[in-house]
């Protein structure tokens, strides 16, 4: 809603260019594909050309007919998007289109199996409403799902459909209306965060203290437990270098970094804490494709060394079905399909899934030409 507020802004003066610029970042597939066929539907009613900038080469795919690919600055590739896409003439582009997670792409590892014995955290009809009486909205709605060890479970669906929510209660940041939380068997007191629960926010920037050097910030639970300073700053210095970030950045602050190597300093943060369970909230969604294999890769990296049991949250299905190994599908609070990545992705029961996979981007050509010809094309990307 925010966004079709600011393209009426633009509207209001009649263009005959609108610049996009990351228009449906972090926005999940549905709407998304809504914002799209609105610029194409604008487009066409106004005759205005459209300039559309992304990280998205999915969307370019399927949005555009031309394609302009840049790195540091300058033109590395110029052509329609069938040509580009199917036989990319420079390194770098091959690189991007390398790095473009796909729904049909092979699992980065194979799918886990475990038994009931190995859940480390539970939740049963989890429940979480805002507000009181009629104006009482209810943003999770008795959902009972478990995360085993050294798996990761995917949570997906639309903005609004509760995923954060959820989220932020396994961690213990809210405490829910009704339901349990239980914490290898054991039920987690009210009101109290667990230490082993731990999250990676979706905004780097605001979820890092700008006043504050990184190295302070990974401290933190530490210091909450009486680590000696020398301790702590090697132990900081010690995490920054698994992160892939340099032990001598600990006195700096985060607006010196890049966007991925602030997510880096998050995860770090997350695992200074010794969790068994890490809870990542769109860890990727404002990063480019490059920089977000880098972090998934890093993640799974963590992972495989550390034995950790991940929450990933995310409206990137292809990004989910390459690390998850069950999915649980979220729709106005509710958990409407739950198993694993095969099941959800292979043979979803849902109507509200099925919605969901066939929003997904295609960088296949044909798929691509299809989806413009049903939704008009831009001018020009």
């Amino acid at each position: 809603m925010r966004q079709r507020t600011l393209i009426a802004m633009a509207l209001a003066c009649e263009p005959a260019l609108l610049i996009a610029d990351e228009p449906t970042t972090a926005l999940d597939v549905t709407v998304q594909a809504q914002i799209l066929d609105l610029l194409h539907t604008l487009r066409e009613e106004t005759g205005m050309a459209l300039l559309l900038v992304t990280h998205d080469v999915g969307v370019a795919a399927e949005s555009a007919e031309e394609v302009l690919v840049m790195r540091g600055g300058r033109a590395v590739e110029r052509g329609a998007v069938r040509d580009v896409l199917a036989a990319p003439r420079e390194a770098y582009t091959r690189e991007l289109l390398g790095a473009v997670p796909r729904i049909d792409a092979p699992l980065l590892s194979p799918a886990k199996e475990a038994g009931e014995a190995d859940v480390v955290l539970e939740a049963v009809g989890l429940r979480r409403e805002f507000g009181r009486g009629k104006r009482a909205v209810t943003a999770v709605d008795d959902v009972s799902l478990a995360v085993r060890r050294g798996e990761t479970l995917g949570v997906v669906g639309e903005s609004g459909s509760g995923k954060t929510t959820l989220g932020r209660m396994l961690v213990g940041l809210l405490e829910p209306s009704a339901g349990r939380l239980l914490h290898e068997g054991a039920e987690r007191p009210g009101g109290r965060v667990d230490p082993k629960v731990q999250m990676v926010f979706q905004d780097p920037v605001s979820s890092l203290n700008p006043r504050r050097s990184v190295g302070e910030s990974i401290a933190d639970p530490l210091r909450a437990r009486g680590e000696s300073d020398t301790f702590v700053r090697g132990r900081v210095r010690e995490l920054l270098g698994r992160v892939g970030l340099e032990p001598a950045h600990y006195d700096r602050y985060p607006h010196e970094f890049s966007g991925g190597q602030r997510q880096r300093v998050g995860i770090a943060r997350a695992l200074a804490a010794e969790p068994r369970i890490i809870v990542c909230d769109e860890p990727v969604s404002a990063l480019d494709v490059t920089t977000q294999a880098q972090v998934v890769a890093l993640l799974a990296a963590l992972q495989r060394e550390l034995g950790l049991a991940l929450v990933f949250i995310a409206h990137d299905l292809a990004v989910v079905r390459q690390v998850s190994d069950r999915v649980a599908v979220m729709r106005r609070g509710r958990l409407v399909e739950y198993g694993s990545v095969d099941e959800v992705y292979g043979s979803p029961r849902d109507p509200y899934t099925r919605q969901l996979l066939a929003a997904v981007p295609s960088l296949d050509p044909a798929v691509a030409a299809r989806r413009r010809t049903v939704a008009g094309e831009p001018a020009a990307v």
